[in-house]
């Protein structure tokens, strides 16, 4: 605080002397972008494990039509699980291994 002399205004009143607080200039915070870049590069990563991250059913073994010895043999098994054994109907049309024979 400093302390401001007394003085006359234009219109011929006096104004006593009296404790003044200094104006300040402002002065824009200095950011700093690391913390942003940071918080994109664990985003980043973070996305990168979701996207790689294996979400098939680790239960359902790996079967294809070669395995099969008849049509009829791989279309029970995929009767008896479709959702594991999609992979044995190329067409999406509920008949599995179309190309072997009966």
């Amino acid at each position: 605080m400093s302390y401001r002399k007394g003085y006359f205004k234009k219109d011929g009143t006096y104004v006593k002397g009296h404790y003044v607080t200094p104006k300040r200039k402002y002065k824009p915070r200095k950011t700093s972008k690391g913390g942003c870049i940071i918080l994109i590069l664990i985003s980043l990563s973070l996305v990168s494990i979701i996207s790689c991250s294996d979400t098939s059913d680790d239960d359902c073994p790996t079967r294809t039509c070669s395995d099969f010895s008849s049509q009829a043999e791989a279309q029970s098994t995929f009767d008896a699980d479709i959702s594991c054994y999609r992979n044995l109907d190329a067409d999406n049309d509920g008949i599995a291994c179309e190309n072997l024979s009966n």
